[in-house]
């Protein structure tokens, strides 16, 4: 692992998690059905649900369009090193097994920077034999450190699909924009950047709610239109590929996200909504629902 991430001492790394505040990793954590998260972190995410009830949905849609991206750029156009920056903690499908199933000797970076994030990173090194994972303890704010340390494992000679999944709605235009044109500006022609962002394009009064949830617990939480989701693309040379800048659930819906097996009646019945979240079928979507971008540019 990078860095030497994972010779870090228990103590230190007890040290650098902060339980008093919610981390957007361990509330995306909660709203995936994941037990790597505090108090505070599902009381955020109770928050975010009873100012939008179904808004697990966007949470849920953006992780089967990184599957789906990922798959296609695999199975399609032949796409075999990802580096997934805000990776989040592990869950079910992670890049580099959805990438390895396609292509077995495919290379994986994962780039977080949430110390509980970094206790679970073992799960996400568990590479195929023929490819190759890794796990870089780094900040998006520091992209010269990021490519530095992906370039032990990646040839960044060779296209690269760099993923940004939910992630650049936590940073303010100033940092957002020049740092990723600087990642791409990295990467050669053929690569891909893979991006999902939140928005108030959609259905703007849930969303509205859902961030104030958020700002009061001291997230920057950035909402932006599609035309300024498109400028991460434009400003980076990249051309998005079809269908273009559209709701998550939307993206290339040609395969259905998988529907998670239901407990009986009596236990469901037994758990609070936030629990419930984990067990519901989010191919019932509509329109409203969803208040996520995405979008896939490749470089020419």
């Amino acid at each position: 692992m990078s860095g030497d991430a994972l010779s870090l001492d228990p103590a230190e790394l007890r040290r650098r998690i902060d339980t008093t505040k919610a981390h957007p990793a361990r509330v995306y954590d909660v709203f995936l059905g994941g037990k790597d998260n505090y108090p505070v972190d599902r009381a955020a995410a109770a928050a975010a649900l009873a100012a939008n009830p179904r808004g697990y949905l966007d949470v849920r849609h953006n992780r089967d369009f990184l599957r789906r991206a990922v798959t296609s750029l695999a199975r399609e156009d032949g796409i075999r090193q990802f580096l997934d920056i805000g990776t989040g903690l592990p869950t079910a499908e992670n890049v580099h097994q959805i990438a390895q199933r396609i292509i077995p000797d495919s290379r994986v970076v994962y780039v977080d920077n949430d110390p509980v994030v970094l206790a679970h990173a073992r799960a996400l090194l568990t590479s195929g034999p023929e490819g190759r994972t890794d796990y870089i303890d780094a900040d998006f704010r520091n992209p010269a450190q990021i490519l530095e340390q992906a370039g032990k494992t990646l040839d960044l000679d060779q296209p690269v699909a760099l993923c940004l999944v939910a992630l650049l709605h936590f940073m303010e235009d100033e940092e957002a924009y020049p740092i990723v044109r600087e990642l791409v500006e990295a990467l050669p022609s053929g690569s891909r950047l893979v991006l999902s962002h939140l928005t108030e394009d959609l259905n703007p009064e849930n969303i509205r709610a859902v961030q104030r949830t958020y700002t009061e617990r001291g997230f920057t939480f950035v909402l932006r239109s599609a035309a300024e989701v498109e400028r991460f693309f434009t400003e980076s040379a990249l051309e998005v590929v079809e269908p273009g800048v559209v709701p998550a659930h939307r993206w290339r819906a040609d395969n259905a996200a998988p529907v998670p097996e239901r407990p009986d009646t009596s236990y469901l019945a037994t758990l609070d909504d936030i629990e419930k979240v984990r067990y519901a079928d989010i191919n019932d979507v509509t329109d409203a629902d969803i208040n996520v971008y995405a979008a896939v540019g490749e470089r020419r």
